[in-house]
């Protein structure tokens, strides 16, 4: 028995997947999206104004160009490296007339609060119009009740 050898058992391949690292990085990325997930909003807070309407229809692959107008009557567009100051009406009516010459078929939304001035969203308007936009949506909220 000095030459003896113990033969080694040969282990069967296993065929099964080992999927605790996979549900390890899915549920980071759920963690890592929920964080960020609120960030992503853009715009000013305004106190939109309530009314029954149907929802518009935009064109697909096309997000709408959204000015807003607070209740001070300042503008803020939601193009641009900052969405949340406000914008000078000579620079709005540039940048919407550069965003259409781009893509003539975005729709343009105005967002005013519901304590501006009628005479500041009719402003926008008027401006929006010398700047060669076709039609203006008006964004509401709907009534709770």
């Amino acid at each position: 028995m000095a030459g003896y050898k113990p033969l080694r058992q040969r282990r069967k391949p296993m065929a099964d997947i080992n999927v605790v690292p996979y549900i390890d990085v899915m549920l980071v990325l759920l963690i890592i999206f929920m964080i960020t997930a609120p960030l992503l909003t853009q715009g000013v807070q305004v106190d939109l104004p309530q009314a029954v309407a149907n929802p518009v229809e935009s064109p697909e692959n096309s997000e709408p160009l959204v000015i807003s107008v607070d209740a001070e009557g300042n503008y803020y567009s939601s193009i641009g490296e900052t969405p949340d100051e406000p914008v000078e009406a000579s620079v709005l009516a540039a940048r919407v007339t550069a965003v259409l010459k781009r893509n003539p078929q975005v729709p343009v939304m105005v967002k005013g609060d519901a304590s501006a001035n009628y005479g500041q969203v009719v402003g926008l308007m008027a401006l929006l119009q010398q700047s060669g936009v076709p039609n203006v949506g008006l964004i509401t909220k709907q009534p709770e009740n």
